[in-house]
């Protein structure tokens, strides 16, 4: 068994922020988190997310879209929201589990009016940096909430 914090990043479609959450999170706290993603439902790894991972030397590329029932009896130290949905309808957790809920824009809703890629991938990156600059302050800020 792993001494690590068990942290779930929780979003609606577990095809973006969360997967970029989980990749970010065991890049640069791994030593000391277990991250896993899920969604509400799932939506398919999205291949922008992807790509503007490997833009900063992460591949979440071998990562795959999952609900909470996909992960069994995982048992969570930390589930943390990064989306007003999964926050209304987050499924219940044992007592031990502290949900928290951190926002973040939609990159792939922010991008559907781009006029080209390039213009989408500035939405991605703009969002996985947001996401970035939280996961560096893990696990210190799960102690002020």
């Amino acid at each position: 068994m792993s001494n690590k914090i068990q942290m779930l990043f929780l979003c609606t479609g577990n095809s973006c922020r969360s997967q970029m959450a989980e990749g970010l999170c065991r890049h640069f706290r791994g030593d000391v988190i277990e991250p896993h993603s899920a969604g509400i439902t799932k939506h398919g790894l999205n291949p922008l997310a992807v790509k503007v991972m490997c833009e900063i030397g992460i591949d979440i590329s071998k990562q795959r879209s999952k609900t909470v029932d996909d992960l069994g009896n995982k048992r969570f130290n930390y589930v943390i929201t990064l989306c007003g949905h999964a926050d209304e309808t987050c499924p219940f957790f044992p007592a031990i589990t502290k949900v928290i809920h951190r926002g973040f824009d939609d990159p792939p809703k922010l991008a559907m009016k781009s006029a080209n890629e390039e213009d989408a991938l500035n939405h991605y990156r703009r969002v996985r940096d947001e996401i970035k600059d939280y996961i560096l302050t893990l696990p210190i800020v799960l102690d002020a909430k």
